[in-house]
């Protein structure tokens, strides 16, 4: 267990200078070390974790200054109508995503890499690759909400609303089985028990079991599956249906630490397909195959060509 310990410090960046020396002891810490390396290599270009909550934390700070600067000032009764609007949606964010201020607790994953966790009411996330999610302990039982950047397998314990908030939509539940993705231009949510809850600006749709929600380039697209469970947590296999082949790229980027270019490769076509997360070479072939794409690898770099 301190072994465990050491190590998520370690991936959080809040190792002491002891609790360094007594990570470097493990025999363990070389991988370690070399994973961490690599990692450098990696730059999912589609989203950046840390930005997009410096991004957040800039706007609400912005939104704290006006409101103190304005305070003391009488109400302006006349503001047209698009500010009115500018104003709701900040308003709205700062709904949204206020629980990244405070005593939170972050986990994230680097490519390659999955972690297990288990929340404070003992619900449990599987968070996949190059992911990370932040919560508030202190308030937890008023108010259970998970910001989530990236994708998550949720198992939630029954008791007030949960919920799971991105950039794109609100995930809510009482208590239920349940997937969500988000990456830049796409999101899905798929049910696997339960009811679930999903709110993309004005719009509240119910999903029962089986059922799934995709918005891919703001289309919203409603489907289905027969899975129990995302086959990425409990298969090691990534999966799509119908979805736009650049996200195909970026997952297998994701999953295996690469990066990928093409040349003459329609990344916008639909694919529908899987691979495995186990073994890099049945993986390309499988994502290329059915394209008739050839692949060429050079170290940590793929580039796909059209035959």
């Amino acid at each position: 267990m301190q072994k465990e310990i050491l190590i998520q410090k370690w991936l959080d960046g809040e190792l002491n200078a002891e609790e360094m020396e007594a990570f470097k002891a493990l025999p363990e810490y070389a991988s370690y070390a070399k994973l961490s390396e690599k990692a450098l290599y990696f730059k999912d270009e589609s989203y950046d974790v840390d930005l997009e909550f410096n991004k957040l934390n800039d706007i609400i700070s912005r939104k704290r200054q006006q409101k103190t600067e304005t305070s003391t000032k009488k109400p302006v009764q006349w503001l047209n109508p698009l500010m009115r609007v500018a104003a709701i949606l900040v308003v709205g964010m700062l709904v949204y995503f206020a629980p990244i201020y405070g005593d939170t607790t972050t986990i994230k994953t680097l490519a390659s890499n999955k972690t297990a966790i288990e929340l404070p009411d003992n619900s449990h996330v599987n968070l996949n690759a190059a992911s990370s999610i932040q919560f508030k302990k202190g308030n937890w039982e008023e108010k259970r909400q998970v910001n989530l950047v990236g994708e998550a397998f949720f198992n939630v314990a029954e008791g007030s609303q949960f919920d799971v908030v991105t950039w794109l939509g609100k995930v809510s539940v009482l208590g239920t089985q349940f997937n969500v993705k988000q990456r830049v231009n796409y999101f899905e949510v798929s049910c696997y028990e339960g009811v679930v809850s999903v709110t993309y600006k004005d719009r509240v749709i119910k999903l029962p079991a089986g059922k799934t929600f995709k918005l891919i380039d703001g289309e919203i697209i409603e489907g289905e599956t027969n899975e129990k469970s995302p086959s990425w947590s409990s298969k090691n296999i990534s999966s799509f249906k119908s979805v736009p082949y650049s996200q195909v790229i970026h997952e297998f980027e994701r999953q295996y630490d690469v990066k990928i270019e093409t040349q003459n490769v329609d990344t916008t076509q639909l694919f529908t397909g899987s691979f495995t997360q186990k073994n890099k070479e049945l993986a390309l072939k499988a994502i290329t195959l059915p394209l008739q794409l050839k692949y060429k690898q050079n170290t940590n770099k793929i580039t796909l060509t059209k035959e």
